[in-house]
């Protein structure tokens, strides 16, 4: 069972930005994907096995001290912060980055987007079946097509648990030697298909009812439901 007081969490931004270079699975934690992970052990190994793990939620930043947990982050780090700093680290030296996940639509966006922002880097992507699972056949065309580009940096945004389970699954096929990041919801960010929440809903930690308020029917039983949940799941592992 995962357990947050036994995690290796990232602890700043100043750690994420002297990351090691070479082959990295960075996987962002918050409250929703500590609940779904008490009941997900693959999703529960892959969180807890990959290289790096950050705190996407001030849940986590206070839950970890309240543990007393062996990882004490000072800081929520938002996948978007991730996003942002690789991207502007490639984009410095020039390379090639690959997005894996979304929608033609939304990974079209992208492209132009990066092109602008990011002249540097040179984009490839890659649309997946969508689908509840990947067959077998699925499975080998991405990551063919991942390995045949051979990026300098992957990002795979097919919202958690999904992504982070495909990715510590196919992780040894993926012949690659850079950072890859699941990263969820800021394909669409980026994009602008999705507007992230304005800086004093960040500043406050109320990002997430700034979700809620914007798609009441998609989020509601991930916030009105798994906040007291992940009160409730917290409180055990403290008494536990």
């Amino acid at each position: 069972m995962l357990r947050l007081k036994t995690l290796s969490i990232l602890e700043s931004k100043d750690v994420l930005s002297v990351l090691p270079e070479g082959k990295l699975l960075i996987n962002t934690i918050n409250a929703h994907s500590y609940n779904t992970a008490l009941k997900d052990e693959a999703f529960a190994e892959a969180l807890a096995k990959g290289d790096v793990l950050i705190p996407d939620g001030a849940s986590i930043v206070k839950a970890c001290k309240w543990l007393k947990a062996k990882s004490q982050p000072k800081e929520r780090i938002a996948g978007w912060d991730l996003f942002v700093l690789e991207m502007d680290k490639l984009n410095r030296k020039g390379g090639k980055c690959f997005f894996m996940g979304s929608s033609p639509n939304v990974l079209e966006l992208v492209k132009k987007r990066a092109a602008s922002d990011y002249p540097n880097i040179t984009v490839e992507t890659y649309s997946p079946p969508y689908k509840p699972e990947f067959s077998k056949e699925d499975n080998e065309a991405i990551i063919h097509a991942i390995n045949q580009a051979c990026p300098d940096l992957l990002w795979i945004g097919m919202t958690a648990p999904k992504q982070e389970k495909w990715a510590f699954e196919h992780w040894d096929e993926l012949d690659i030697h850079c950072h890859c990041g699941t990263i969820g919801a800021v394909f669409d960010f980026f994009a602008g298909t999705y507007q992230r929440a304005p800086e004093w809903w960040q500043e406050h930690s109320l990002e997430w009812l700034y979700r809620l308020i914007k798609e009441p029917r998609r989020m509601w039983r991930r916030y009105i439901i798994g906040n007291p949940l992940f009160l409730w799941n917290i409180g055990k592992e403290k008494m536990a």
